[in-house]
C-alpha cells in the first residue's frame, strides 16, 4: 500500500526522523554477537533465529524476554549493559554504515531539512555514532534512556517531533523494522520502511525501498 494522494519529495517534509540500528548502521549483527556471547557466558541458549526477533525492541524489553528465554540470572539493566559494552567494542573498531544512510544525511542537511535520531539504542552506545559525523549532523537525539515508553509506542517519535517544533504528521521517518514502522506511524509520521535483516509488512502510510543507496534530499518517494 503506498501513500495517497500525489508522490512528495524527501525535501518536502517539515524535518527526517532517522531510526539508528539497521536503518543508519547496519549494526544488527554486533547486536547477535553480543547476545550470543551474554548466553554462552551465563550457560543460557540463544540463537541468531531469535535475535532477529528482537529486532527494534526497547533495550530494556528485549532484555526482559532474553532474560527468560535464555534462562539466566542476571537483570535486565545487567544485561543491557554487557551487551552495550560488546556493541561499543565492535563499534569502535568499525562503524558499519548503511549503503546510502551517509550520503543521504549529507544532501538533507545541504538542503535545509532538519533530522533527528530516533533510537531505542542508549545513549553511551550513540555516542561513538555521532561522532563520526559532522557536528550538528542531527538537530535533535531521543534515545531508548530517554523516553519512558519505546518503539513501538508512538512516544520516541513524538519526542522527536517537539524537540524540533514540528508536528510528527508533516516528518517522514525512515525504518527498517515493523516495531519502529509502528512506532513512527502511531505517531502520525510517513514511514519510509527500508528492510536489512527482517521483513517489515505493507500497512497504512508506509511506502517501501530497497535501499537506502542513490536517495536524496531531491528523491520522490515510492509510489
Amino acid at each position: 500500500m503506498g501513500i495517497e494522494g500525489p508522490r512528495r519529495r524527501i525535501d518536502s517534509f517539515a524535518a527526517v526522523l532517522w531510526d539508528m540500528d539497521g536503518t543508519l548502521v547496519d549494526t544488527e549483527p554486533y547486536w547477535t554477537v553480543a547476545e550470543l556471547a551474554l548466553a554462552e557466558r551465563y550457560g543460557g541458549r540463544w540463537t541468531p533465529e531469535q535475535s532477529l526477533e528482537v529486532i527494534g525492541f526497547d533495550l530494556i524489553d528485549a532484555a526482559r524476554l532474553m532474560r527468560e528465554q535464555m534462562g539466566i540470572d542476571p537483570s535486565p539493566e545487567q544485561i543491557v549493559e554487557e551487551m552495550l559494552d560488546s556493541v561499543i567494542d565492535q563499534v569502535e573498531h568499525a562503524v558499519p554504515w548503511r549503503e546510502g544512510a551517509v550520503e543521504l544525511l549529507a544532501s538533507l542537511g545541504e538542503a535545509g531539512v532538519p533530522c533527528a535520531l530516533v533510537t531505542m539504542s542508549w545513549t553511551r552506545f550513540v555516542k561513538p555514532i555521532l561522532e563520526e559525523l559532522p557536528v550538528g549532523t542531527f538537530a535533535a537525539v531521543v534515545t531508548g534512556d530517554s523516553v519512558d515508553r519505546g518503539k513501538p509506542h508512538p512516544e520516541p517519535y513524538l519526542t522527536a517531533a517537539r524537540e524540533l517544533d514540528v508536528l510528527a504528521g508533516d516528518c517522514l521517518a525512515i525504518e527498517d523494522s515493523d516495531t519502529g514502522a509502528t512506532s513512527a506511524a502511531a505517531a502520525g509520521c510517513t514511514v519510509l520502511c527500508a528492510p536489512l535483516h527482517v521483513p517489515v509488512p505493507r500497512g497504512p502510510g508506509r511506502v517501501f525501498t530497497d535501499s537506502l543507496a542513490g536517495l536524496s534530499a531531491s528523491s520522490f518517494l515510492p509510489a
